[in-house]
């Protein structure tokens, strides 16, 4: 899950955007009529978590990267992966961008 988000351009970007409080980000679609501003707060924990981690993914030339805080702030979000238990994929990807879109 999280190799596949570190591949998504437009999360990475707007990620970028919102490390930094009071940022206005434009988004455009074809299902909208016309382009939304949207002004960000300071991120969050886990918003500042995912970035990190995804900085790092990006950046690093290591062999081996660890999402520990990542995993810390959505165990925080969701006691359920606490323990390091067997969870679908789908979950945590479901309780991390819910966990984002909450700290909006």
């Amino acid at each position: 899950v999280l190799q596949n988000l570190s591949q998504t351009p437009v999360l990475r970007e707007l990620l970028k955007e919102a490390k930094m409080s009071g940022t206005t980000v434009k988004i455009e679609s074809p299902e909208l009529s016309e382009p939304q501003l949207i002004k960000l707060d300071q991120p969050g924990p886990l918003t500042s978590a995912m970035y990190q981690f995804l900085t790092e993914m990006q950046g690093t030339k290591k062999g081996v990267i660890t999402p520990k805080e990542l995993f810390a702030q959505v165990c925080k979000k969701a006691i359920r992966f606490k323990g390091y238990q067997q969870q679908d994929s789908h979950e945590l990807l479901r309780y991390l961008l819910d966990g984002m879109r909450a700290e909006e």
